[in-house]
This record gives C-alpha cells, structure tokens and sequence, in this order.
C-alpha cells in the first residue's frame, strides 16, 4: 500500500479500526445469543409457525420470543442507523475537513489529481460502508431466521430486519456516505456538512418507506360467503378488506356488515356480497422491494459521485 491509498488509510484508519471493532464485538455477541436460543429450541423440540394463527401461542414460544425479539430488533435498529451514521460521522468529514482546513492542497502538489485523491479516498470508506452493512445485515438474518415472522415479530417488513437485511441496506450505506461526502464538498465545514447530510439521508429514506407500497400491486385473498379467513401468516397486511359483489366489485368494510355471526349474513345478503377479500403483500414480495430499493439508493449514489467529481474538479482546477 503506497502513494494515495496509503494517506487514505492513514487518515481513515480510525474510523476504519473502529468499525471493525465494533462488527467483531456484535458478531461475538449474536452468536452468544443464538446459541443460546437453538440449544433452548433443540431441547424442547419446539417448531415455528408463521404468524399469531399458526398454533405457536405456547410457554415455550413466548419464552424464545421474548428473549431474543428485543435483541434482533435492537441489532436491526443498529443496522438501520448505518447510513445515516457513515454519512454523517465519515462522509461528511471526508472532503470537508480537507477544505476547511485546506490540507488537500498539499495531497494535490504532489502530482496527484482530484479524481484520483478522491478515488481513493472515496473508494476504502465505500469498501468499509459495504462491509459494515453487509456483516450486520447477516448477522440481523442469522439471528432471526429461526424464529422469523412469529408472534408479535419481527417480521420480513419489519424496519429493523427489512432495513438491516437484503441489498438494500448495502446500496443505502453507499447512498449515504455519497450524501455525507456531497455535503462536506458544498458547505466546506464540517459540523454544518454533518447536519446537512443528516437530513438529506432522513428525508430520502423516510420517502423511499413511504412510496414502498406503490412499487407492487398486493395480493388479493378472496373467501367465499362466510368461510373463515385465510391467516395472514407472514404476509404484510395492507389493511385494506371488505366484500365483493357478484360482478367483483370491492366495497371497504368501513361503514358497512361490521358484524358477525347470523347479523353478518344477513348483512351480506341484504348488500348483495357475495365474498370477502384482503389484500396482503406476501412474504415474496421482500425481494421485489428489496431490489426496488437497491436500484433507487444505488442511482442516487451513483448520481452523487458524478456530482461530486464534477464539483470537485471546478473547485480545485
């Protein structure tokens, strides 16, 4: 390691050090607790069942549930946060600081040009933002997947295991760090380039979550006449459920047969329904959004570092 990915790694080696740290410490950690959780499982021979209708509602199950739910989750909050706290705490220092300081002028007089100091700058902290994101994503799933999608959770569309696992985390970890990166380049100081980022990154993911749904159609579960309804199992429920007439046509259950029993019959029959439906995003549907979402945090990465480059080499030309 030589010229300029030496001074990267010299000047990023404690953000980096620190990151590997922290990943052997939670790797340590989740493989203590799920140790523990498989030996309780082996022992009692206990089975998962998607959903609070799978007959799962034992002792054993809420034991299981309660001793790892809150750490799965806590994990996957951790995994959520990694965006916003690599661009925040490296991406916006990582050009900033240089401008305020203005020490990049001196990497620059040593025969180096702005895209090759950033290229290499740019290039090591994406490699740990990947890395970061990719280890707590596998161990959020590692952990999980024993006991995924029962009771009270967590389930696949879950914040803490959707936003910690799959693509997506990954592409937003580098969708991040170009945010912070960005930020630090145009405000040129660093504690205002972190709040800038900071809020830049929020307000994408929080739209990203928002839209979600229309990216993909649900799926609709039809019940003939008074046939009990399907569980929802794993499946994310929309919500949204009513009657069908005979030619198809939906009708909310708001204001109308919020009974049961004889009353709802005769409420079905006297509206003319003739089924029940409810609309459902099924397991499957987390890679459809998932890759979505990869492909959305990934151009806007992308179209960050273009905007980066440009503005960089106008700034030190």
């Amino acid at each position: 390691m030589k010229g300029v990915l030496w001074l990267a790694w010299r000047q990023q080696r404690l953000m980096i050090l620190s990151a590997l740290a922290l990943l052997a410490v939670c790797a340590a950690c989740v493989a203590h607790w799920r140790s523990e959780m498989t030996e309780l499982i082996a022992a009692t021979g206990w089975e998962p069942c998607p959903g609070w209708n799978g007959g799962c509602e034992s002792p054993v199950t809420f034991q299981i549930m309660d001793w790892n739910s809150a750490g799965i989750r806590a994990l996957g909050g951790l995994g959520l946060a990694v965006p916003a706290l690599i661009g925040v705490f490296w991406g916006a220092p990582l050009i900033g600081r240089e401008l305020e300081t203005g020490t990049f002028r001196l990497a620059l007089t040593q025969g180096v040009g702005p895209r090759r100091w950033f290229a290499a700058r740019f290039g090591l902290a994406a490699l740990v933002a990947v890395l970061v994101a990719v280890v707590i994503g596998g161990l959020v799933a590692w952990w999980w997947l024993p006991i995924a999608n029962t009771l009270d959770g967590p389930y696949w569309h879950d914040a803490p295991v959707y936003n910690a696992t799959g693509p997506a985390p990954v592409a937003c970890a580098l969708f991040g760090l170009a945010a912070g990166t960005l930020a630090g380049l145009l405000v040129r100081r660093v504690l205002p380039a972190m709040g800038v980022a900071l809020a830049a990154i929020f307000t994408v993911m929080v739209c990203v979550t928002y839209f979600r749904t229309s990216w993909t159609a649900p799926e609709t579960r039809i019940t003939p006449g008074m046939t009990p309804k399907r569980p929802v199992g794993s499946a994310w429920s929309t919500g949204r459920f009513g009657y069908l007439t005979p030619d198809g046509r939906e009708h909310s259950i708001d204001g109308v047969c919020q009974l049961s029993g004889e009353e709802l019959r005769a409420c079905m029959a006297e509206h003319g329904f003739v089924a029940r439906y409810h609309k459902v995003y099924p397991s499957g549907d987390f890679w459809t959004f998932q890759w979505i979402d990869t492909a959305l945090y990934l151009g806007a990465a992308a179209t960050l570092v273009a905007l980066t480059l440009l503005v960089l080499r106008r700034r030190t030309a």
